[in-house]
């Protein structure tokens, strides 16, 4: 009974000499996280530096090379992150995302064409980190009712991007996701089902919408904004191997028919996280979406104002971030 009793208050003393939540805090959730941005202004910003972040997206649209001043805007881009010692992730996109009708969606010989310069003239940068098309099943993208189109533009990429990091299907959480996942795996096949395959996710609605997951099955705003699990859901019936990235997050300032408010703002930051930590099994890296704001002209999510000056989301920000890779 003695030495239970010895052995019970050492290990007492032991626990009691360590803070409780001591091993909690120091442990990392296993998501990395960046900003995504257009400007490369963003390099520059002290309280962008303060965060001390590795990674960073830009979106191009797929026909750049033909542009000379599409080209300049990415060249000044690049160079800024590489000055920063930040990778980019440089993801394909439409041409005009506010046209309307939609513009033509590129033919595969276009693509592997103009896609594959945009490759060849960016790798030799360090830019080893591809998106095939961005949001590919929103209603702004050409590819939004061809997800075979958008299938055999990963697999040209694969085939021009050797040794690069890939996000083969990037989509919206909004409804008809889960059938348009299922009919980018059958038209990408075996692609579709290898280990190495990316799948990106856009939760706006998720997130700015505060759609937990208890409770919400049957309702119609869950039925209407698809999250993250149901997103997983769909990619895993055919890839159990498949890795996910918050390609494109946040908390937004302003967004679609939700007023501009910047105390929501902060709030819907945290869930953003809160998101991430609790799918960090399937979660490789969050692109918090973006640093400079817009007045809160249609859609807002930035981090900072116009002239740099940080929000409460900001701070929000860097207080979470201090829990995740960089």
């Amino acid at each position: 009974m003695k030495v239970r009793l010895l052995v019970t208050l050492l290990v007492a003393v032991g626990v009691a000499a360590i803070p409780g939540n001591a091993v909690a805090k120091s442990k990392k959730v296993n998501v990395a996280v960046g900003i995504g941005d257009q400007s490369p202004r963003m390099f520059a910003d002290a309280n962008w530096k303060s965060l001390k972040l590795k990674r960073t997206r830009y979106f191009i649209e797929w026909n750049a090379i033909d542009q000379a001043d599409q080209l300049a805007k990415a060249d000044d881009f690049v160079k800024a992150a590489l000055g920063a010692k930040v990778k980019v992730l440089m993801h394909i996109s439409t041409d005009d995302i506010n046209s309307s009708p939609r513009r033509p969606l590129p033919s595969l010989r276009a693509y592997k064409s103009k896609v594959g310069a945009l490759i060849k003239r960016y790798k030799p940068f360090g830019v080893k980190d591809w998106g095939v098309w961005n949001e590919a099943n929103h209603k702004s993208q050409p590819t939004t009712k061809n997800p075979k189109r958008a299938a055999q533009f990963y697999k040209a990429m694969k085939s021009r991007c050797k040794g690069c990091k890939i996000v083969a299907l990037d989509v919206l959480d909004q409804r008809g996701v889960e059938s348009y996942i299922a009919r980018w795996l059958r038209y990408a096949g075996s692609s579709g089902r290898s280990s190495k395959v990316i799948v990106g996710i856009h939760n706006y609605s998720e997130v700015n919408r505060k759609l937990g997951d208890s409770k919400r099955s049957k309702s119609t705003s869950f039925k209407k904004y698809p999250g993250t699990r149901r997103i997983i859901r769909a990619v895993r019936k055919k890839n159990r191997r498949a890795k996910f990235w918050y390609t494109e997050t946040g908390g937004a300032a302003k967004v679609s028919s939700l007023s501009c408010n910047k105390t929501r703002q902060s709030n819907r930051t945290k869930f953003m996280f809160d998101r991430a930590k609790k799918y960090d099994k399937d979660i490789e890296r969050l692109y918090s979406y973006n640093w400079f704001g817009s007045d809160c002209d249609r859609f807002d999510a930035g981090l900072v104002e116009k002239n740099g000056q940080p929000r409460k989301a900001y701070k929000t920000f860097k207080s979470k971030l201090k829990r995740f890779r960089r």
